[in-house]
């Protein structure tokens, strides 16, 4: 039986599976009582634009379902730990939860690299659980990049 977290990471794998032909699967989903309220994969080839990570289209979706930027009692799913931007959106956002399941060694600002979404010196600190389905969501990634490999693109 999976628990909370492990059933909505699953839903953020869907997302990522789904991404568009190219891009990076990485996948989020935002849950609020119980209810995902916004859903997104990685669109940043898609959309030719640096800032549409799954995180950021999700808490703009999730903005948009709330009527309101301020994401108080909700956990963000995504499938990769969050970068400096999107930990910086999660601060602003005021979400109270980060859920990741791959750690990322070069990017990661939820505790690998940087610690963003926790940091006491800023306004806003949200809980951050890392590794949920890792292995699962790093297979997505590794098996993307082992494939752009195969067909001699850039990874």
């Amino acid at each position: 039986m999976l628990t909370d977290d492990e059933g909505f990471m699953s839903e953020a794998i869907k997302e990522a599976r789904a991404a568009a032909d190219g891009e990076v699967p990485i996948g989020c989903v935002i849950v609020k009582g119980g209810n995902i309220i916004a859903r997104a994969a990685n669109e940043k080839e898609t959309r030719k634009l640096a800032t549409a990570h799954a995180e950021m289209l999700a808490i703009a979706e999730a903005s948009r379902a709330a009527d309101n930027w301020y994401l108080e009692g909700c956990t963000l799913y995504v499938t990769l730990e969050p970068c400096a931007m999107c930990a910086g959106a999660i601060v602003a956002a005021r979400l109270d939860r980060v859920v990741f399941g791959a750690y990322d060694k070069r990017f990661g600002a939820c505790g690998t690299l940087f610690n963003i979404a926790s940091d006491a010196r800023l306004n806003h600190r949200a809980e951050v659980v890392g590794g949920v389905l890792e292995k699962d969501c790093a297979g997505l990634l590794s098996d993307f990049f082992k494939e752009r490999r195969k067909r001699g693109q850039d990874g």
